[in-house]
């Protein structure tokens, strides 16, 4: 596949940047670099399954939220270079570990060679239901390019109001660009299919419950039952913990009260959704990021790197 990281429009910044001498907006260069290589036990149920969700944690990100718990991938880049050809061997890697299924972690800066590394993986003998795990900030056209090579969509929708996407994530349109990205999802791969208790089709939004927003929340909510009703999945999340630069905005610099948490849970009852998962208990925890370790990411593990300058 031809890159599309010269002149990057991948995502919807497109901020055209030579990415083969420089750096994007979202700090990624011209290759793939990954922080992480893991089953992951504490993804929705249907996506874990038994042994765990097979993720890929993929550095850089094309949003700047100031309350990402992964920010040491996400703004500082932490992570190792690989080639193409090893990103599909860690693919066939994940399967023989008996992973539930591929999930792709951040990945839309590096769509091109993702899709590549999935043609070369399912040549070889790849079978899992592939997961793209993004912040929805993306743009319809670069989604086209996973048709047939992604199954799951599970993108995170952040934001109704457009000032909070703004301030918080430097994202501008986001609730625009992001709903017009979450069709073109549903789009591509339709609604919810089972391999048993398996989700091997379909797509799962979340929503990340933020302190003093869940009217805000209300509204994600609505929309998205209004144009989906119960073809999809959603999955409201309580886990905000205020991280990284969190306390330099007094609005978020908390964890989310019982109460908003219930109310955006109880609006989604009385609404009537049938397909839609939440999270019991305390979950907002450092205890739940992930430690990015560089495991299973190459051959031979080495000394973590991080991007020049």
């Amino acid at each position: 596949m031809e890159s599309k990281t010269q002149a990057c429009e991948l995502c919807p910044r497109k901020c055209r940047v030579d990415r083969v001498n420089h750096f994007g907006f979202c700090g990624a260069g011209k290759n793939l670099r990954v922080a992480l290589v893991s089953l992951h036990k504490w993804e929705e149920p249907c996506l874990s399954a038994e042994r765990g969700a097979g993720t890929v944690f993929f550095s850089h990100c094309n949003l700047r939220c100031v309350f990402c718990q992964n920010f040491s991938i996400s703004r500082e880049g932490f992570g190792a270079e690989i080639s193409v050809a090893r990103l599909a061997e860690i693919f066939i890697e994940q399967q023989n570990r008996g992973a539930a299924n591929i999930e792709l972690v951040t990945p839309t800066h590096f769509t091109d060679k993702i899709c590549a590394a999935i043609d070369i993986a399912k040549a070889r003998g790849l079978s899992l239901p592939i997961v793209w795990n993004s912040n929805a900030y993306e743009n319809p056209e670069t989604l086209e390019l996973l048709r047939g090579r992604v199954d799951i969509f599970l993108p995170d929708l952040k934001y109704f109001d457009e000032d909070a996407a703004k301030k918080f994530s430097a994202a501008p349109n986001y609730f625009s660009v992001a709903t017009a990205a979450i069709k073109k999802m549903f789009e591509l791969v339709g609604a919810a299919k089972f391999d048993g208790e398996r989700m091997t089709r379909g797509l799962i939004v979340r929503h990340l419950i933020l302190p003093n927003f869940r009217r805000d929340a209300i509204k994600i909510v609505d929309w998205l039952y209004e144009t989906f009703d119960d073809k999809i999945f959603i999955s409201l999340m309580n886990q905000y913990t205020p991280v990284y630069r969190a306390a330099e905005f007094k609005k978020i610099n908390r964890r989310l009260t019982t109460f908003e948490y219930d109310s955006v849970v109880e609006h989604a009852a009385n609404l009537g959704i049938k397909n839609c998962f939440v999270q019991i208990g305390k979950t907002a925890d450092e205890k739940f990021i992930p430690d990015f370790n560089l495991m299973n990411v190459e051959r031979k593990n080495h000394g973590a790197c991080r991007p020049k300058d």
